[in-house]
């Protein structure tokens, strides 16, 4: 388990032969994860809109007019029957993500302790996204049960400052360092097709694969274009960018959870099965991911059928998990 790659290294994994890639990001991931099981997840808006922060992917915020509606903060009694019909539908991951460019405090923090007590009462994951995070906010998330908090870096320290003026990489990382005191685990990655080039996602990989211990989970979205951003009409990405990613994430980081997350939408079956061949091992379900479009249920249902994936029943975080011996 390295954390010692340097750029240069990145770069020539990255630039493989497509094929010999994914057979060495596939060896990995049988050495250390299931061959043929998938984590899904349900990610909630819990606080949608509004948000201060200047994203230029971002239809939550509130410099663009991309028509989120601003919703407040969701109470305890209306997550809970969310987070339940996600546990029914075969999740073993609850996500909750909140608008906010820094978690507040008082009321609305103390009501986001409740709700992920009573989440995590129900044996699901944890995980939640509300924005920076003080040391002691951190602990309180802890405490309450929150087993991984999402802070995601997006894109390499040099194209970041192209993407978003009102937070740094630095406060970034600041904020997985103030996680990783309270002993949650890292939900950590980036989006692919805001017009980044080849050297900046090798920038970004380098960076995930540098932080030490790597993220528990790294979460690769692909743009989904939202009207009113600055990001509404950027090109399509080709999806082969994001399997060549995901083999490579997986390769440097091979403990992880590796899930291909926001734009499954816009890609074929067979670039999702390529997805999953390159080491991807999770996916969010339901119709929705915060604001953006997802494949329903039933079509996630169908697909793993058809490929031959089951959803994995109990997932257990990567430090107690043993290497497994590489399946034939």
């Amino acid at each position: 388990m390295r954390t010692d790659w340097t750029r240069q290294q990145v770069a020539a994994l990255y630039h493989q032969p497509f094929i010999d890639l994914l057979l060495q990001a596939q060896t990995q991931h049988r050495r250390f994860h299931p061959a043929n099981e998938v984590q899904m997840c349900r990610l909630l808006s819990i606080k949608t809109g509004g948000c201060p922060e200047d994203c230029a992917y971002c239809p939550q915020s509130a410099h663009y007019s991309a028509g989120v509606e601003r919703e407040p903060l969701m109470n305890c009694d209306a997550i809970l029957p969310a987070a339940r019909r996600a546990k029914a539908d075969g999740a073993t991951r609850f996500c909750m993500g909140a608008a906010w460019r820094q978690a507040p405090s008082g009321r609305e923090f103390d009501s986001v302790l409740e709700t992920v007590r009573a989440v995590a009462a129900l044996e699901m994951e944890v995980c939640c996204t509300l924005g920076m995070l003080t040391e002691s906010q951190a602990r309180q998330l802890k405490e309450a049960g929150v087993t991984a908090y999402n802070h995601n870096l997006d894109s390499s320290p040099e194209f970041y400052s192209r993407i978003i003026s009102t937070r740094t990489y630095q406060e970034r990382l600041d904020t997985i360092a103030a996680v990783r005191k309270a002993g949650i685990t890292v939900c950590c990655g980036g989006i692919l097709g805001m017009g980044e080039s080849e050297d900046d996602r090798i920038g970004l990989l380098h960076q995930l694969a540098t932080l030490d211990p790597h993220p528990e989970s790294v979460p690769i979205n692909m743009l989904v274009r939202a009207d009113g951003t600055p990001l509404e009409d950027s090109p399509d990405l080709d999806p082969l960018i994001m399997v060549r990613t995901i083999a490579c994430a997986r390769i440097l980081m091979p403990d992880s959870m590796v899930r291909l997350a926001a734009g499954r939408k816009q890609m074929s079956r067979e670039a999702i099965l390529l997805c999953f061949l390159a080491g991807a091992n999770s996916i969010f379900t339901g119709e929705r991911l915060l604001t953006t479009p997802n494949p329903a249920p039933d079509e996630d249902s169908g697909l793993l059928r058809d490929l031959g994936l089951k959803a994995m029943q109990q997932v257990v975080h990567s430090h107690e998990r043993p290497i497994l011996e590489v399946q034939k």
